[in-house]
């Protein structure tokens, strides 16, 4: 397995909740540990780490939800799957797929996507 660059390590208050649901979304569990409870998951070519929270290497308190003014893109292939997989589950939608045009240099991009919270509020955006 190839790592990314950049791996989100998420803290979480119940692991096991937050494990289902990323494995519900089709996210696969490359490697797993416990003490404290921790995932490396992987999603087509994304790549995210979620752990049961642990005092000594968070900045300040942990409240719901989590992840204040970040959100995490998840490029896709499929987002209609993903997006019935949401419904399924009845997850916290909180934009359903939409259109989305971006302005890079003096091209548009056209993007699909929604954003869904995870268990502990942190805010998930699909793109395909």
């Amino acid at each position: 397995m190839k790592y990314n660059h950049l791996i989100p390590e998420l803290y979480v208050s119940n692991f096991k909740k937050s494990l289902k649901f990323y494995t519900n979304l089709g996210f696969k569990i490359e490697y797993q540990r416990i003490n404290p409870d921790f995932a490396f998951l992987s999603f087509q070519k994304s790549q995210i780490m979620i752990q049961q929270s642990e005092p000594k290497w968070t900045t300040g308190e942990l409240v719901y939800p989590y992840g204040r003014g970040v959100n995490f893109q998840i490029d896709v292939n499929n987002i209609d799957l993903v997006f019935s997989l949401v419904s399924k589950y009845n997850y916290p939608i909180k934009s359903k797929i939409k259109n989305k045009n971006y302005l890079k240099d003096d091209q548009i991009l056209i993007c699909k996507e929604f954003l869904v919270m995870d268990p502990d509020g942190y805010l998930l955006r699909f793109s395909q």
